[in-house]
């Protein structure tokens, strides 16, 4: 089994997967994946810098404390706050309830530098766009995507300014998507 190094107070991205897909279980349910995750956040604390919950899967950038790298602990809680008391139909429906409805494992990893920080937290906002359940990231309700614009962003004479989305041409992906995202979102206004 490889070692691995975990940094004190580091940042991971996470993806957390229903056992059955496809399934709409976290969105038909968001609001109770919201309650669990902050009682744990509240007991155990951590820094959310970018999440999505889309309808099967969970993809999420935390900053953990310095001196603490149980991320662990803390989506276990998660996965059991949430599955603990879900009404016989809602576990039916993931045809999987005597083993569990969450995929044991998760995929985790470890932000090595700014622009692997940058790729994730941008991928975690196309992921829906990417999946098909909108056409523009700021269509989706359950992304960080928003909060993002809302304290990120100022806008002037009609076009986006960003102090931590720097657009740059090696970022495509914000070039491409966001911007003309903020700004169709400005011109409804």
């Amino acid at each position: 089994m490889p070692q691995y190094v975990r940094a004190k107070g580091s940042i991971f991205f996470f993806t957390v997967v229903l056992a059955q897909r496809p399934s709409n279980l976290l969105v038909e349910e968001v609001d109770r994946l919201r309650r669990i995750y902050q009682t744990v956040q509240r007991r155990h604390p951590f820094e959310t810098i970018a999440i999505c919950v889309l309808p099967d899967h969970i993809h999420a950038l935390w900053a953990l404390p310095d001196g603490d790298t149980d991320f662990s602990t803390r989506w276990s809680l998660i996965k059991s706050g949430f599955s603990r008391g879900l009404d016989a139909r809602a576990r039916s429906m993931s045809k999987v309830a005597k083993k569990g409805i969450w995929q044991r494992r998760y995929w985790e990893h470890a932000i090595r530098n700014d622009e692997d920080f940058e790729r994730h937290v941008d991928y975690i906002h196309f992921n829906p766009v990417k999946h098909g359940h909108v056409n523009r990231v700021a269509d989706w309700p359950h992304s960080s995507f928003h909060r993002y614009v809302e304290e990120e962003c100022s806008l002037r004479t009609g076009q986006a300014i960003c102090a931590t989305f720097k657009v740059r041409s090696a970022n495509r992906w914000w070039a491409r998507f966001a911007l003309p995202t903020l700004r169709s979102m400005h011109t409804s206004q």
